[in-house]
């Protein structure tokens, strides 16, 4: 398992939101760049990129920045979401240097858009399913859908993405904790890993999401949690990897 730092953009800059909310935030740094290199430096193997203004734009808006990053560190893998609703956009965060693509709302409103791009750009979908109580969140969590999470991730897997990314959108941001058991019901329901996301404040998460790990949770995204200190970053890192 893996541990993947998030880094959320808005107007160029680094931030934390809590639920989703864009009034309210929470700016950690000026430099996304610097902040990119600072969890390569602490043993990072992938970033997790969203771009905030993208997500309720419909389109990107931050994508120079996520640019630099890519370019500031080539090796890197980098997973970038937030805005992405068409072909051209997925094939310019390709050319940028970005692995993975990360599908949201459009997935839930438009799903044969998955198949298209799953069969036009193999090996580099994901889909991230934001929901509440079992149900998908769409256009920046501010609308719940009638979807089932479940009935999504099968739908999707049988498309060919990557992965699916599972977040809580009732833990997200809120250091309340993960919420192991829907994720781990998730990863048990599909083939393809699962990424966990939401919640995360400490080491007991971790050790809490490893204890599953071997249903399929390849990995988890923390935000909050390592900015504000209440995770070290390397140190959970290393735990991380001491599950298969």
């Amino acid at each position: 398992m893996i541990l993947i730092p998030a880094i959320d953009l808005k107007e160029g800059k680094c931030v934390r939101l809590r639920q989703g909310r864009m009034d309210d935030e929470t700016i950690f740094s000026d430099n996304p760049v610097e902040v990119a290199t600072r969890w390569v430096n602490e043993g990072a193997q992938r970033l997790h990129l969203v771009d905030l203004d993208g997500a309720f734009a419909g389109k990107p808006v931050n994508a120079r920045v996520i640019h630099d990053i890519a370019q500031a560190h080539p090796n890197l893998t980098l997973q970038v979401g937030g805005g992405i609703r068409d072909e051209d956009t997925i094939q310019t965060y390709l050319n940028a240097g970005v692995q993975y693509v990360i599908i949201g709302t459009k997935a839930v409103n438009t799903p044969h858009f998955v198949g298209d791009v799953c069969a036009e750009f193999p090996g580099h979908i994901i889909v991230g399913l934001d929901a509440k109580e079992g149900k998908v969140a769409i256009d920046g969590w501010s609308k719940l859908s009638n979807h089932d999470v479940i009935d999504l991730a099968q739908r999707f897997e049988n498309d060919g993405v990557e992965s699916i990314i599972y977040t809580d959108i009732g833990r997200d941001g809120m250091m309340k904790g993960v919420n192991v058991e829907a994720t781990a019901k998730l990863a048990r329901s599909i083939r393809i890993p699962v990424i966990a996301s939401g919640g995360i404040t400490n080491m007991e998460d971790i050790h809490a999401l490893g204890k599953v790990s071997d249903d399929g949770i390849m990995g988890a995204i923390t935000g909050r949690a390592i900015y504000e200190g209440t995770l070290d970053f390397a140190e959970a890192e290393k735990l991380a990897e001491t599950f298969a």
